[in-house]
């Protein structure tokens, strides 16, 4: 298949599958489960991609994506309040010092620079780390990101422990798929250059890579500011998805959750952590959500054993241990849908030409 053609047909699928979900946004409304997956779904896709990038691409097994998206998602929120509502905000601290307000489009951006300037000068340090070291150094410096968030004294700028609210949300689920689906393209463009070639050498043996010439600080160091980059924007995604916020929400356990759908979807593969955050989203929120609930059967005379608060999460447990037992590599390894694809219709005509 020639280039041009496999460009205009991407271009093509792009395009019905933002018909798709606005239709589905009209027919089943803003409000819906299924719309509030797709947002959520669509905006852990961006964070997963972007660890991805960083742990399955480049190999460096960093904890600290909580950390950047934290600071994108202050950012965000502190840049785009009104003016108006800023003393409501911040009444603890007079209104804080923040004296203006940016667009949404500009704090969006403005998430990911500042994620990415403090990658840059955490990357200094610990990126000389290797393995556990490196995720031990990563996961403290995402915690002490959020002391210092939370620190009185920043106060007038963070908000301290307090909420940040009243800042510019979305309502509808396109601009969520828009945004993620323009930094995931950013992402594969990467990728696919020279650069993440040289990311895919450092990963499979560092010293080859050095003897072939690629100067492997520079290079991490670029892909760990790259993956903070989008992880800020992804912050600032997911602050607008909960329309108020707050540090302690950003713990590390946030970090886990998308390093299990970065294994699951497939270390190394862009399709696998999509397809695995829609349905990480969809089976945690959506779909085994009724297993809170206690249920009595036959007018009231049989109680169904087991379920009760919390019991959705023992299921979700066992289903996870599942598929990673039967998936070692996670759903898709390092192999991409479109390659799949284009892989199957090669081979149907290489049979019917038989």
């Amino acid at each position: 298949m020639k280039k041009s053609t496999k460009n205009l047909i991407n271009v093509a699928l792009l395009a019905l599958m933002f018909v798709a979900v606005y239709l589905l946004e009209q027919q089943f409304g803003r409000r819906s489960m299924l719309i509030t997956v797709l947002k959520k779904g669509a905006i852990y896709a961006l964070i997963a991609v972007s660890m991805n990038l960083l742990n399955g691409f480049t190999g460096l097994f960093s904890l600290g994506q909580a950390g950047f998206m934290l600071v994108g998602a202050y950012t965000y929120a502190v840049l785009t309040i009104p003016m108006a509502k800023r003393a409501a905000v911040y009444q603890y601290y007079n209104g804080g010092i923040i004296g203006f307000t940016v667009p949404t489009i500009v704090g969006i951006l403005a998430a990911g620079a500042l994620a990415a300037l403090i990658a840059a000068l955490i990357g200094m340090p610990v990126l000389r780390l290797k393995s556990d070291y490196l995720a031990i150094a990563t996961l403290g410096f995402a915690e002490i990101i959020r002391a210092i968030i939370q620190w009185d004294t920043l106060g007038p700028i963070t908000n301290g422990s307090n909420l940040l609210k009243t800042y510019p949300t979305f309502k509808s689920v396109v601009p969520v798929f828009a945004a993620a689906t323009i930094c995931i393209g950013i992402i594969v463009l990467l990728i696919n250059s020279t650069y993440g070639r040289a990311f895919k050498a450092i990963r499979d043996d560092e010293i080859a890579a050095e003897a072939m010439g690629i100067n492997l600080f520079h290079h991490k160091q670029m892909a760990f500011v790259i993956s903070s980059f989008f992880a800020g924007i992804g912050g600032a995604l997911l602050a607008m998805y909960q329309g108020s916020l707050q540090a302690n929400a950003f713990k590390s356990s946030m970090t886990y959750e998308i390093l299990l759908i970065v294994v699951i979807g497939g270390m190394g593969s862009i399709s696998g952590s999509v397809i695995a955050s829609f349905l990480f989203i969809a089976a945690s929120e959506w779909w085994l959500r009724f297993l809170d609930t206690e249920m009595v059967l036959f007018g009231g005379t049989f109680k169904v054993p087991l379920l009760r608060s919390g019991f959705r999460m023992v299921v979700f447990s066992v289903v996870i241990m599942v598929i990673v037992l039967f998936f070692r590599r996670g759903i898709m390894g390092e192999n991409e849908l479109w390659d799949l694809v284009e892989k199957r219709t090669k081979k149907a005509k290489g049979g019917a030409r038989r």
